[in-house]
């Protein structure tokens, strides 16, 4: 059997690659024992977690040892990571590096090829096969007689390449845990009788026998369901009944990726349990319900609403993640220009007033209402919120949730908030003219009072308020700004590739002053770490129009949306599509994405 590179060839792989210097080499040489021990303690534990068994057996690697000194070149270069450091030894030993994306993965191929006990033992996933070899994962490459005994089972060669020890555990874990809680599921479960959700199958019902939604395997595949949409960055798990099975998909960055088909016979044990963990009517399958828990992730609190509906095959559950992480962001993070940022902090610091985010839904309003109370929230102002439903729970805040069919509405609830002493109101949405009516007078009285409303631009804000009925002379005393905002998906900074537009492409931009110039902008190629979109994360696209005397003034005399719009922009305002248009400048995003989400109209 070959081994690998002991510890001080791979420190000097590293030295020589001008990762580590000569001094930092030294100190895992010095303290390498202490810390392996300490590090050691930590995987256990998480590996306890990780594979829910009390007793785990792990050894600890030398490029794990080195990358949990997190060393760095200088205070602005970013730690050295686990990644970096096996793929500085995979091209130093002539191994061929992988960055494992799970969702790349071919789920029956790795749960098939190899056992859970075999593949953790070892540490080895299939990534790839083909007729002529199977491609496998290691952290051990070097492990000629793991290799030779894969080829003589497989009946077929072993291309080996080399991954991180840690993405190569997760994917074990997620995968074959997963694997087992379904197999076992499927075994608790007399599948001879149909399922009695499925609509097509009602004439061949006869009995109710089913899984329960509280025994283990379906827990168990519950939270591997949900660790893994939480490590994947996803805000929302769609869980869709199908004719033969049951398709679990995932949207990440906005857009929407199969993950996994579970058995047709497990589906409604899934569903029953996730609607356990919501406090919903599991008996009651025939009607829409809302509900919401909350959960942990490592050291993360993460909120999630359930909706489930009936479908013709069965109830479709989604569930909407609200990670505290993203809706909490510094307002500097979500994607404001230093102008507009500093527009938009006057407004929310303001003693009294109404500020507007429009936008559709999934635009981020939520995101940013979130920020702002957070940003302005402190021990000398009372907050108070009126949500339908209470997207995240904060202590900061005095979050009323509304119960229209008790009467308890946005316009009711306000009335009643005016009595607790509030400075600043957040208002979920302005649906109603008795909302807008309620929502002004508190501007008017000494609140700062931030709401959304669904328009395509900023001007179109004021047109809507005045068409609920709010007086023009009210509303141009109390309306402080609108925003109005788009979100739109960020060039992978690990594949970003520069290209100039094309002569077309900047016609149709209608971009002033760019004629016979070569515009270079930024284009992900596609890569594991962005699962080869070539997008990764996604930015705020904004519209900010503050109030001038001038606007006012259009706002008193009811003009319309299109000369108010029109007037914002002589006073400097960026449309939607220019402001989308700078960040495809800056390298931030591509003209796929600018053309999608922001609208072509111009008003000059």
């Amino acid at each position: 059997m070959s081994r690998g590179p002991s510890l001080t060839q791979i420190l000097d792989i590293l030295v020589a690659g001008g990762h580590l210097h000569a001094g930092q080499k030294q100190d895992v040489l010095n303290r390498g024992k202490e810390q392996s021990r300490h590090l050691l303690l930590d995987r256990r534990a998480e590996l306890r977690r990780l594979l829910g068994r009390q007793r785990v057996s792990y050894t600890i690697s030398d490029i794990e040892l080195v990358a949990s000194f997190r060393f760095r070149k200088d205070d602005r270069a970013p730690a050295l990571d686990e990644e970096q450091i096996t793929e500085a030894v995979a091209l130093h030993e002539g191994y061929t590096f992988v960055r494992i994306d799970p969702l790349q993965l071919n789920f029956k191929l790795v749960v098939d090829a190899f056992g859970g006990p075999f593949a953790e033992k070892h540490m080895v996933i299939a990534v790839d096969d083909k007729l002529d070899a199977l491609t496998v994962a290691l952290c051990d490459p070097w492990n000629t007689d793991l290799l030779g005994s894969l080829a003589q089972f497989k009946k077929k060669p072993i291309r080996p390449v080399m991954a991180c020890k840690s993405e190569i555990l997760k994917v074990i874990a997620e995968f074959h845990g997963f694997r087992r809680s379904m197999r076992a599921a499927e075994a608790d479960f007399a599948d001879e009788l149909p399922d009695i959700s499925n609509l097509e199958s009602l004439y061949k019902v006869q009995g109710t026998n089913e899984l329960e939604a509280t025994d283990q395997p379906v827990v168990q595949a519950v939270w591997y369901l949900l660790n893994y949409a939480f490590d994947n960055r996803a805000s929302d798990i769609h869980i869709e009944p199908k004719r033969e099975d049951a398709l679990v998909r995932m949207r990440i960055d906005g857009v929407l990726h199969p993950v996994h088909r579970l058995p047709r016979t497990v589906h409604p044990a899934i569903i029953s349990r996730i609607k356990l963990l919501a406090r919903l009517d599991i008996a009651e399958r025939r009607r829409p319900q809302d509900g919401r828990f909350k959960t942990t992730f490592g050291n993360t609190e993460a909120e999630m609403r359930v909706s489930t509906v009936p479908t013709v095959f069965g109830e479709k559950a989604v569930l909407r993640i609200f990670d505290p992480s993203v809706l909490k962001q510094p307002l500097s993070d979500l994607g404001f220009f230093e102008t507009e940022l500093m527009q938009y902090n006057e407004m929310i610091h303001a003693s009294s007033g109404m500020v507007l985010i429009t936008g559709p839904t999934g635009s981020g309003k939520t995101t940013t209402l979130y920020s702002s109370l957070h940003h302005i929230a402190n021990p000398r102002i009372n907050i108070c919120t009126l949500e339908d439903p209470i997207e995240m729970v904060h202590e900061a805040f005095n979050q009323l949730p509304m119960q229209p069919k008790i009467g308890f509405t946005f316009g009711s609830a306000l009335k009643n908030v005016l009595r607790q002493d509030p400075d600043v109101i957040m208002i979920g949405e302005i649906r109603d003219a008795d909302t807008a009516e309620n929502a002004v007078q508190a501007a008017l009285t000494g609140h700062l009072v931030l709401s959304t409303l669904h328009t395509n631009d900023a001007a179109s804000a004021v047109a809507r308020l005045l068409d609920l009925g709010v007086l023009p002379f009210l509303l141009s005393g109390t309306l402080l700004g609108v925003i109005a905002q788009r979100l739109v998906r960020k060039v992978c900074v690990y594949c970003a590739r520069e290209e100039l537009l094309t002569a077309e492409q900047i016609e149709m931009l209608n971009i002033r002053g760019a004629e016979g110039r070569r515009l270079k902008v930024k284009r992900g190629m596609g890569c594991p770490k962005c699962r080869g979109t070539g997008y990764k994360g996604r930015t705020g696209v904004f519209e900010v129009m503050q109030m001038t005397p001038r606007l006012q003034r259009l706002v008193q005399e009811k003009a319309s949306a299109q000369d108010i719009k029109r007037e914002a922009v002589n006073d400097g305002m960026l449309t939607l599509r220019e402001y989308a248009i700078k960040k495809l400048a800056r390298g931030e995003t591509t003209i796929d994405e600018v053309t999608a989400v922001t609208d072509e109209t111009h008003l000059y």
